[in-house]
């Protein structure tokens, strides 16, 4: 697979939105853990090799278990290897990324808001909306994951 353009080298000033959007997340106290999951879940529902293989090595780089990383895309079947809260942040994150085909359902609605509140379930939206951005610009443009650069310079 080839890059296309580099969206953040010829539209800079897009990418700083979206880079602002990322560290006002940062700072939402929201854990970072737990966002860097939602981050690879919506990742893998939408298919982007370069955001699937940044996540997981962020989430492996901040302690992350093995064990659980590999769970994550059948997190419905990993009983208490999650925890509640993170439960909750998935189960939003995928009604969310799959908005046409669920329209949000109020069931799921309650459930978040019931876990998380207004300011942390906003701000969540908010990290699910930009990794879905980020996932578009990353599989439209073809971004090179990490692995496959590596593999390359390598091979």
């Amino acid at each position: 697979m080839s890059s296309r353009i580099d969206y953040a080298k010829v539209s800079p000033d897009g990418y700083k939105a979206f880079g602002g959007v990322y560290m006002t997340l940062q700072k939402s106290g929201l854990p970072k853990e737990l966002v860097d999951i939602v981050y690879l879940r919506i990742s893998q529902i939408n298919g982007c090799a370069y955001c699937i293989d940044m996540h997981s090595r962020d989430l492996l780089k901040g302690g992350l278990a093995v064990d659980k990383l590999v769970l994550v895309p059948v997190w419905h079947e990993a009983g208490e290897v999650f925890s509640r809260r993170e439960r909750a942040a998935l189960a939003w994150a995928e009604t969310v990324t799959r908005v046409s085909e669920t329209g949000v359902p109020d069931a799921d609605y309650e459930a978040a808001i019931a876990e998380f509140g207004d300011k942390e379930l906003a701000d969540l939206t908010y990290a699910i909306g930009l990794m879905n951005a980020f996932n578009r610009l990353g599989i439209s443009f073809r971004a090179t994951p990490a692995a496959a650069a590596a593999a390359v310079t390598q091979g």
